[in-house]
């Protein structure tokens, strides 16, 4: 590509780079030639390094994320002594509700009327040991705390923070590193860039950010390499960390969030990250992040720290006034030792002692004070408010996902909620969760090899059923055993959205794509391999145990199969939802499953159930698939399964000679003034049906009664999904 752009020139590492902002490199894109197919168009590597505060890379206007009196409390539980387990009572015999509270909860304050603020440009460090308050404070800025229980306000150019508008300006980077395990880094990227980034960007613009953001993170070298988990060898843990970061910075946003994000990294490995962020800040970004202990060079990259105590502020400035800062205090720092140690080793001591931080917190206080008054920041006189700015950022190609017109974005009120609509939210979830199966066969291998060994089990243990008496009474427990098993078999299902849970909710947190999108994408991508299992159970078990009804009965029965596999997976899929751990998750399955089956109409008919239990026999997973495939074999009135002397075969007049039963059939004729002969029918599969109370729905109803089932749950998980995941502490 020779495009000529206007390109900022500064030094990195004693070499003259030039750094392109992401518009100039979409820019760049579009004039470039068309490729044809798949193939990715030609780039070149890019690295976005350090552009000097105030570059051509900065915004024009400038962003201020402030945040006022922030004050978090939660109620904890207090240790059960012997003392309230006999509360006071008052006159009329009720135990008092505060000697109640005070009994059994106490209020313990997270964050302690913090205060501060963050620029585009700059990264804001917050630290303090562990428990002090770090990730809560992440929480509140992020809009992850219900405004209930938190105090105080959040303000971007002095304009408060709408919900809404905080989801499509910024993001937020866990702590931990949830990734498909085997993307590989340019897939991982590229499917974020599919999600964050609108429609209206074509695919090579969207590749083009993709490569752009490699570089910038650095992950050049391991583009082609799959993330990789336990079992499978991948990118290392840097890597994995700036990846995560890349994933939610594919949109560009103004606002950028992080909890811990080098904890468990190297030194090294660390320092690269905060590299990284010192990069994504000088594009033009607000960058807020907790550290718990930063090296001496990380501290160099740092522009503003907070330290937390906790839960309250004991400073906030540069790094490089907190010699300054310390002296002031009465405690100033000895030469050659590290400052930020220093004060972090003198926060410690204070805490342990009798006044604790007190006297730290109100210095503070009054530090703040009296640079708040010499340099307060006057938006209206800048003319720098939040539509303005924001307004500024997209025309220089900031916040991708909000331009998806040339003045969307003039007005808050018309940032779309999405960058996607729904059908392109389900191909791309579709697609994704297509790969990272594909990558894994030996899960689905698994799975198919347990279907079939069972299948081959059975068939070998009710090989060839005859049509007497016995061969009733085989073909119902076959059928209520196989009925089961469909059910079991899904229960492997479970581990999947467990392991998927938090992804989704850091996804879904900052409206990636709808709830709905996620569980129409799970139905697409799960009905191919069902119909996959139900067709090797069904081809394993119907002509190997002889049941009736010829090549229509095998496809009805196939049917049913399918439909039991699509109940039990929606069923299991839901458990998932509901329940976190995946052992206690089984332990559910299993029961309920297990009640399922114990109410199907098997052990006991449904007329002889008791009445406060019937209810859990129209609710039984198994009670309708059992009941269509039992109409399917005894539902041919023509078919004849007890003739003549077939009658004493469940009596104990089963042993007498034959000679002695035609007798007694005689006698029984005689008696009855009809001729019943060895011949004569005497039970169809009608008469079965009825003696097992199945009567109520057809063979078609009770299938379709499966089926409704698996949507049902399938629309309840949905609904867990939209009311439960809020993703914000209470």
């Amino acid at each position: 590509m020779e495009t000529e752009l206007e390109e900022v020139e500064y030094q990195y590492n004693g070499a003259s780079v030039m750094s392109p902002t992401l518009g100039e490199l979409l820019r760049r894109v579009e004039q470039s030639r068309r490729m044809s197919g798949d193939e990715t168009p030609a780039h070149e590597i890019i690295e976005l390094g350090d552009t000097l505060y105030g570059g051509a890379a900065r915004s024009s206007l400038p962003f201020v994320l402030s945040f006022n009196n922030l004050t978090y409390k939660v109620k904890v539980r207090r240790k059960l002594t012997f003392s309230t387990c006999f509360r006071r009572k008052n006159r009329l015999g009720a135990v008092d509700e505060q000697t109640e509270s005070n009994a059994f909860s106490d209020t313990k304050t997270l964050l302690n009327d913090i205060s501060g603020e963050a620029r585009d440009g700059e990264m804001l460090a917050v630290l303090g040991a562990s428990g002090s308050g770090k990730s809560t404070l992440i929480d509140a800025l992020a809009n992850r705390i219900s405004k209930d229980s938190l105090k105080g306000s959040v303000s971007l150019n002095g304009e408060a923070l709408e919900s809404r508008l905080l989801k499509v300006i910024s993001a937020y980077v866990m702590q931990d590193d949830l990734l498909y395990p085997m993307l590989t880094v340019e897939e991982t990227l590229m499917f974020a860039a599919e999600f964050r980034l609108p429609r209206s960007l074509s695919k090579s613009k969207k590749k083009a950010r993709v490569q752009a953001l490699i570089d910038q993170l650095g992950l050049r070298r391991a583009a082609k390499t799959v993330i990789g988990d336990e079992g499978h060898r991948g990118v290392s843990g840097g890597e994995r960390r700036r990846v995560s970061i890349g994933i939610d910075i594919i949109h560009d946003p103004i606002i950028l969030f992080l909890d811990e994000p080098t904890s468990g990294l190297d030194s090294t490995s660390a320092f690269m990250v905060v590299k990284v962020l010192q990069r994504i800040a000088q594009t033009g970004s607000i960058v807020v992040f907790s550290i718990h202990q930063p090296s001496f060079r990380i501290i160099g990259l740092l522009d503003r720290l907070l330290i937390l105590s906790h839960g309250q502020a004991v400073f906030d400035g540069t790094p490089d006034t907190i010699p300054f800062f310390l002296e002031q205090f009465g405690h100033p720092v000895p030469e050659n030792e590290n400052r930020l140690e220093f004060a972090l080793d003198l926060i410690r001591e204070l805490e342990g002692s009798t006044n604790g931080n007190k006297s730290l917190v109100e210095f503070n206080k009054s530090w703040q004070q009296e640079r708040k008054n010499s340099s307060k920041v006057d938006f209206h006189c800048l003319g720098s408010s939040l539509k303005d700015a924001i307004s500024a950022s997209i025309s220089k190609g900031k916040l991708v996902c909000g331009t998806t017109t040339n003045n969307s974005a003039n007005s808050k009120s018309t940032m779309p909620t999405y960058a996607n609509p729904f059908w392109t939210e389900i191909k791309v979830l579709a697609k994704r969760s297509v790969i990272n199966s594909w990558r894994m066969p030996e899960l689905f291998g698994m799975r198919l090899g347990s279907v079939m060994v069972t299948g081959f089990i059975i068939a070998t243990m009710f090989w060839q059923l005859d049509d007497s008496p016995r061969g009733v009474q085989e073909r119902l427990g076959f059928f209520a055993f196989a009925m089961s098993t469909a059910f079991y078999t899904c229960a492997d299902a479970l581990p999947v959205f467990i392991q998927e849970r938090y992804i989704f909710m850091r996804e879904t947190a900052y409206n990636a794509y709808r709830r709905s999108s996620y569980v129409l994408a799970r139905i697409i991508v799960v009905i191919p391999s069902l119909i996959f299992l139900a067709t090797a159970f069904s081809l394993t078990t119907f002509w190997a145990v002889g049941l009736s009804g010829g090549l229509s009965g095998f496809w009805f029965y196939f049917l049913v199969v399918l439909a039991a596999f699509w109940a039990g997976s929606s069923f299991v899929t839901f458990i998932s939802g509901v329940v976190r751990h995946v052992m206690l998750g089984y332990t559910v399955v299993v029961a309920l499953l297990a009640y399922c089956f114990l109410f199907s109409g098997f052990f006991i008919n449904r007329d002889r159930l008791p009445p406060y239990w019937i209810w859990f026999h129209y609710i039984s997973l198994v009670k309708y698939p059992f009941e269509a495939v039992m109409q399917n074999e005894f539902g041919d009135p023509a078919k004849c399964f007890v003739r003549g002397t077939q009658i004493f075969d469940s009596t104990p007049l089963k042993v007498l000679p034959s000679e002695k039963k035609l007798e007694l059939l005689e006698t029984i004729s005689k008696s009855l003034g009809m001729s019943i002969t060895s011949g004569t029918c005497l039970t169809t599969g009608r008469d079965i049906l009825v003696q097992e109370a199945i009567t109520q729905l057809s063979k078609w109803n009770s299938f379709w009664a499966t089926v409704a089932l698996g949507f049902f749950f399938r629309i309840l998980l949905y609904f867990h999904l939209l009311f439960s995941n809020k993703n914000k502490r209470s």
